[in-house]
């Protein structure tokens, strides 16, 4: 993760969702986000 960057609530909300909700692991969303 670059130092200072910034997500959107959105954002946050919608990964956390995949990895509570859908059931996506942790690393497949991160993998996917970068």
């Amino acid at each position: 993760m670059a130092k200072g960057t910034r997500y959107s609530a959105e954002f946050k909300q919608e990964t956390v969702n995949q990895i509570i909700v859908h059931g996506y692991p942790v690393a497949e969303v991160a993998e996917r986000y970068g």
